[in-house]
């Protein structure tokens, strides 16, 4: 199986492609588990709940027409829908395609950073339901 280093992974925010302005993303999907134990059982069972997921980006500050902050600002406090991907290529088995659609973001900082520093914007996206295209 090959390894990957990502190097040109594709990043779209409410059909906003911002790749060129993040150096960081991660995709946390997970199920709650419910337990099903019953009486008479001699062990724990457990059945898939609820899914859980969160994704966090992490975007240079751009505040020009169609950058990070006119696509982010207007989002917090509501719904969107993230599609990412390990490249920019065509999507494939090798390439899938992460489509989180009704993504929560709660909060965002338009302005954060030291004298020197490259201003940053880390975004947390919540809830939402992940589908996953490899063709």
């Amino acid at each position: 199986m090959a390894k990957i280093v990502l190097t040109d992974a594709s990043i779209s925010i409410n059909s906003v492609s911002l790749s060129d302005l993040s150096n960081s993303c991660t995709i946390n999907y997970e199920v709650d588990s419910v337990e099903v134990t019953a009486f008479g059982d001699t062990a724990h069972k457990f059945a898939g709940g609820l899914q859980n997921l969160s994704v966090e980006i992490a975007l240079m500050q751009d505040f020009a027409a169609g950058k990070t902050e006119a696509t982010i600002f207007p989002l917090v406090g509501t719904t969107t829908t993230l599609v990412i991907k390990p490249t920019s290529g065509a999507v494939s088995a090798t390439n899938p395609s992460y489509t989180i659609a009704s993504a929560f973001l709660a909060s965002h900082t338009p302005i954060a950073g030291a004298v020197g520093e490259l201003s940053m914007t880390t975004l947390t996206f919540t809830g939402g339901t992940i589908t996953k295209a490899t063709s």
